[in-house]
């Protein structure tokens, strides 16, 4: 008889898989279209800076980061 572990959630994907913003690494932000790992650290950094982002659009807030990224990347993240 085979026992496995039990399914763990990851805390990094939200509903539907998408990449959770606030608990996301850099390596798998970097892996979103049109973010790239300079990017993806800048989130981060900011996370840590500013606190969490309660909403996708919060995203503007980074430097590099405009109307036209977030469009791409909406249906791929969650808050």
């Amino acid at each position: 008889m085979v026992f496995s572990a039990p399914a763990r959630r990851s805390t990094t994907k939200g509903p539907a898989g998408r990449v959770k913003l606030n608990t996301a690494t850099s390596e798998e932000l970097a892996e979103l279209p049109g973010i790239g790992p300079a990017l993806a650290r800048a989130i981060v950094e900011d996370r840590h800076r500013r606190g969490r982002f309660t909403t996708v659009d919060a995203l503007t807030r980074v430097r590099g980061i405009g109307p036209v990224t977030v469009e791409r990347i909406r249906g791929l993240v969650a808050p």
